[in-house]
This record gives structure tokens, C-alpha cells and sequence, in this order.
């Protein structure tokens, strides 16, 4: 039997059906509004897939971290892809009402999911009441399918449960890094080792090198003795670790460095006390240059410096470095795939994933509580 869950796309006969699906619909704010986005432009082909059969949609999904934040914006941007109208409602008689006179073909937004503290606490009879819009669940949002909501694994409990297509595509695609094809490299920046130690443990003794950095590096250069100064850094010491000790494990040669306002380029060796470490710098990037042109296989999740206070020299570098190559590439987490794409090199890469954390996780545990709540292929 198979592992893997019943995909949305073989469904074809479902003219006038209701489908719930929850979709991954987390894109920038700014004043309020929504930013067009990858992922609203990934989640179009499962939409498409029913609302052509005239199946009737009802979209689920939370946006920002701000419960109060609202879906409305999103409609305009759904708007330029599919037949969508908004409700500014999650539960209720008014839901229940924009439900009953929906006509087939077209969508629903319901508002944001997070509004409704029940959806965070995995609410078994707010998952029901969800439910009771719909004749079917579909999940296509892996990007939160780590976290066990009620949209998440409440809702399939109730309904006959499907995979949506960007789902399916995530899984698919994040299965084969999980044992590469030699010789490989794993690029991991971003911050919180704590959170990304096993990951690191596991991932440089099954990939052929393993480059770290982002804040992440900060921690590795502390372990090792150097001066990090001001620098962002996790709550461990990682003196002595053996992770230190694998030669396979590259860490940064030179770092941007800032300080009231200015910046240089300094060898790991030469920060100071009173600067900060804010990007990996370019010499860093010329070492692992015959990697990146060797690899088969690339894994890269989270960008290489302080992305969003502007530091994005290094992440674009390797961007470009990797673009160039003829290596299998997946790409994940949000500011890398906003560097890729505001270069224009999204096409350049193996796939882009909509994920961050649901990423790491799967990467590390091989499954989500997402996965586990769907039935699987007979």
C-alpha cells in the first residue's frame, strides 16, 4: 500500500460538489494589503483543476501572524485566475448562506482562519462545523501542514480527504533531496540552531558538503573560538561539538561586518567586539563555487545575511552561482525564494518551495501531521 496521500487530481467527476481546501495563502502585507505572491500564483492549478470540472470552492486559509489581518485583499489577486468572492466571515449564518447559493464553477474566501482561536487549538467541533460547508477536504497547504490546526488535521476527521496539487508537488519534490544524488551540497542559512541542529547533524553526513550560513554561522564561528561580537546568535555553545570537527562542513572565510551605520569585509578572524555579523562575505562564496559547479544535487533553505534589513549580496550571489549550474536544485524558505524571484531566476531552479518550516521538518521526520491526517493511495 501506498505512503503517499490520494491526490485531488484524480477526481474528475465532480460537477456541483462543495471542496473545502485549505490553502496556503501567508503572503506580505504592506499597509494591510497584499502582496502578489508566489504562493497565491502556486496555488491557482488546484483551484483550476475543480472550478473547471464545476465543482463549487470554498478557500480556507489564515494570512500574516496578526489574527486580525483579513483575506480581503487577496480576492483582487485571486481575481486576475479564478471566479472568487469574498465572505468576511470564517463561521455563521452568513457563511452558511454564501455556501447554499453558490453557483458551480465558482469560489469562495472565507476570512482568515486565525481570527477563530479554535482553528491554533485544533478545536474538534470548530473542525466540524468547517466540514459541514463541504462534500470533500482537500490539502494544499504543506506550507502549514507542520502544524497540527483544525483546518489542518481536525477537518479530515470529518470529510473524505484529498492532496492538492501543490501539495503533491512539495512532497514529490522534497522526497528526492532526501537522499541526493552525488556529489551534493546542503546550503542552510537563516537562524535558529536550535531548532535546526538535527537537521544539520543528519544532513552533512548524508550530503557531500554542507555550507552554513545566515546567524547560524554566527554560532559555528563562536563554537570555534572566533569573535563574534554583536552578532546575532542561538542560545548554545557549541564548543567542542563534533559537528565542528567535519571536514565536510564549510563555514564562511570572510563576513560582512557593520557597525554605526558602516560596513566592511573582514576575514572571520578580524571582527571586532563592537561590530555585528550581517552577511556571509564574497570570498565565502568563490569557495564554494566548485562545489556548487560540481553538485548533482542542491539543497538550500534560508538566505546567507540579515535579508530583511537589506544584507542580500551573498544570498544573490549564490543565487546566480546555483542558477548557473546544471544541479538538481530545491530551494526553500521565504526571503530565498523572494531573492530568486526579484531576480528573475525562478525558472533557473529544480523547484522552489512554499514551505519554510514545514520544510525543515519534513526534511528532518520524513512526514507532517498534515500527511499523516490524509488517506493514502489504495
Amino acid at each position: 500500500m501506498s505512503t503517499k496521500p490520494r491526490s485531488v487530481e484524480a477526481l474528475t467527476d465532480i460537477f456541483g460538489m462543495r471542496f473545502l481546501v485549505r490553502a496556503s495563502l501567508d503572503v506580505p502585507l504592506e499597509g494591510g494589503i497584499a502582496a502578489d505572491h508566489f504562493r497565491v500564483r502556486r496555488a491557482i492549478p488546484t483551484f483550476v483543476h475543480l472550478l473547471d470540472r464545476g465543482a463549487r470552492v470554498i478557500i480556507l486559509t489564515h494570512v500574516g501572524r496578526d489574527p486580525e489581518n483579513s483575506t480581503e485583499s487577496l480576492v483582487s489577486l485571486l481575481a486576475k485566475h479564478i471566479p472568487v468572492r469574498y465572505v468576511p466571515a470564517v463561521t455563521g449564518d452568513e457563511v452558511y448562506g454564501a455556501v447554499a447559493h453558490m453557483k458551480e464553477g465558482t469560489a469562495l474566501l472565507l476570512e482568515n482562519l486565525r481570527r477563530d482561536p479554535r482553528e491554533t487549538a485544533n478545536d474538534p467541533e470548530f473542525a466540524r462545523e468547517l466540514a459541514s460547508y463541504g462534500d470533500f477536504y482537500v490539502n494544499d497547504a504543506f506550507a502549514v501542514s507542520h502544524r497540527e490546526h483544525a483546518s489542518i488535521v481536525g477537518i479530515p476527521k470529518f470529510l473524505p480527504s484529498f492532496a492538492g496539487i501543490v501539495f503533491m508537488e512539495e512532497l514529490n519534490e522534497l522526497t528526492k533531496v532526501v537522499a541526493p544524488a552525488s556529489p551534493s551540497l546542503f546550503v542552510l542559512g537563516g537562524a535558529k540552531y536550535e531548532t535546526k541542529e538535527p537537521l544539520i547533524e543528519e544532513y552533512s553526513k548524508t550530503y557531500t558538503r554542507t555550507f552554513i550560513g545566515g546567524a547560524l554561522a554566527n554560532d559555528f564561528l563562536k563554537g570555534k573560538g572566533y569573535e563574534v561580537g554583536t552578532s546575532v546568535v542561538s542560545p548554545v555553545d557549541l564548543t567542542g561539538n563534533e559537528l565542528l570537527t567535519r571536514e565536510n562542513l564549510k563555514l564562511p572565510i570572510d563576513v560582512v561586518v557593520e557597525k554605526g551605520g558602516t560596513t566592511r569585509t573582514a576575514a572571520v578572524d578580524e571582527v571586532a567586539k563592537d561590530e555585528k555579523i550581517v552577511d556571509v562575505g564574497l570570498a565565502s562564496l568563490e569557495m564554494i563555487e566548485p562545489y556548487i559547479a560540481e553538485a548533482e544535487t542542491i539543497l538550500w533553505n534560508g538566505p546567507l545575511g540579515y535579508y530583511e534589513g537589506g544584507f542580500d549580496a551573498a544570498t544573490k550571489r549564490c543565487a546566480d552561482l546555483i542558477a548557473s549550474s546544471s544541479a538538481y536544485s530545491v530551494v526553500g524558505g521565504g526571503d530565498t525564494v523572494a531573492a530568486i524571484e526579484s531576480m528573475g531566476l525562478q525558472d533557473k531552479f529544480g523547484f522552489l518551495s512554499t514551505a519554510g518550516g514545514a520544510m525543515l521538518e519534513f526534511l528532518e521526520k520524513r512526514t507532517l501531521p498534515g500527511i499523516e491526517a490524509l488517506p493514502k493511495e489504495s
